[in-house]
């Protein structure tokens, strides 16, 4: 293997750095042999939480920050795809590494294959089967013009071979995200700590214990009659069980520009600012319930093995649904409620761990990736 190899690794948005930091952490023991190099496009910029979740999960400070921000999806991908250029030619690595299906995923993909640059994409073939998801043309793009795909659940194989991914390229190897859950279980920050310095101490403590909401999506918060259903669902929960509420910053915004604030002021609401990794662990952790629309809560909930709601009509991770502990409950109040009412009478969906979520996927990407490396980058 050449002493030259450089891989690329990109991270742009929250989501990123808890699937990026194990892999890492992997990489980082191929070394001489390979040189990895860290690029933040600054697609979520908040300074302060960056470097929250940066020190928490031990990931090592970028070598390149782009401090793209925020604009409309065109303006964002373009942005990424015109700083991340010069980055590929200052770098010039062997192969850049992206994750998910963030702006930034299929921006660098994009650049780095234009450029003759062999992408690898960890959490391919993931689907939800709606188009009018940005995240869902992301995914479909960046596994196409991927040279080597790291799937986390068996549907993402039969995806991709289904869209002409040949199999060579393909590679089941489970979910880093579980990777950084399981190393940072015992870490987490204990619910009533968070609730306590909220100044709501006792609040998680009662018989019916806690759920926890979640909204950032677009089909729920910016249209304000779905948003009021979902608030006034969330409100008729927390008449029976508390309802701890980490505030997205467009979630806040959309709230206050509705004029729905009155819906998230209850005795029983307990609205927080965004949440560190190591914090919303342990918020996940003692929940009774989680009700979100975010794809990766419903396989933290998964592995956690706490009951989840998802306020979506689809999901991209069908695994959490045919074995964890997630169902699909769309934004119909009456279809939210009786699921939060079995669980409350019953659990909920029991649930198992799937496959490969065992906290080792980046040990099993690294391996990957020096057999490719032995194999001239190379997969058949």
């Amino acid at each position: 293997m050449s002493s030259a190899f450089r891989i690329l690794c990109v991270v742009g948005a929250r989501p990123n750095f808890m699937k990026m930091a194990p892999i890492m952490a992997a990489l980082s023991a191929l070394r001489p042999h390979v040189d990895v190099k860290l690029v933040h496009t600054g697609q979520h910029y908040d300074v302060a939480m960056n470097h929250q979740y940066f020190e928490a999960l031990g990931i090592p400070s970028p070598d390149i920050n782009l401090e793209v921000g925020s604009g409309s999806h065109a303006q964002q991908t373009a942005e990424v795809m015109k700083k991340f250029e010069p980055a590929l030619d200052e770098v010039q690595p062997t192969a850049v590494l992206v994750v998910g299906d963030v702006n930034s995923t299929i921006a660098c993909a994009l650049v780095a294959a234009k450029k003759g640059v062999p992408v690898i994409h960890v959490e391919a073939g993931l689907r939800s089967f709606d188009r009018a998801m940005p995240e869902e043309i992301n995914r479909v793009l960046t596994d196409q013009i991927s040279d080597l795909l790291f799937t986390t659940e068996e549907s993402g194989e039969e995806n991709l071979l289904r869209e002409g991914v040949a199999a060579h390229r393909i590679q089941f190897v489970g979910n880093v995200m579980i990777d950084t859950l399981v190393r940072n279980l015992p870490r987490a920050i204990p619910a009533a700590t968070i609730v306590a310095d909220a100044g709501r101490p006792g609040l998680a403590d009662g018989a019916q214990g806690y759920a926890v909401l979640t909204l950032h999506r677009p089909s729920n918060v910016d249209d304000p009659a779905v948003l009021r259903t979902l608030l006034e669902t969330a409100a008729a929960i927390a008449r029976r069980t508390p309802v701890i509420f980490p505030l997205h910053p467009r979630t806040r915004g959309m709230i206050e520009k509705a004029g729905l604030n009155h819906l998230v002021e209850g005795p029983n609401v307990l609205l927080l600012p965004p949440m560190g990794y190591l914090e919303m662990l342990g918020l996940m952790k003692q929940a009774r319930v989680v009700l979100t629309d975010s794809g990766g809560i419903q396989e933290e909930t998964t592995a956690l093995g706490v009951p989840c709601i998802t306020l979506r009509n689809n999901t991209e991770r069908p695994i959490t649904v045919e074995q964890g502990t997630n169902t699909i409950a769309g934004q119909d109040p009456a279809r939210i409620l009786a699921i939060y009412e079995e669980v409350m009478g019953g659990g909920g969906e029991a649930g198992r761990v799937p496959r490969f979520w065992d906290g080792q996927a980046a040990v099993r990407i690294a391996a990957a990736l020096q057999a490719w490396m032995q194999n001239g980058c190379q997969t058949s």
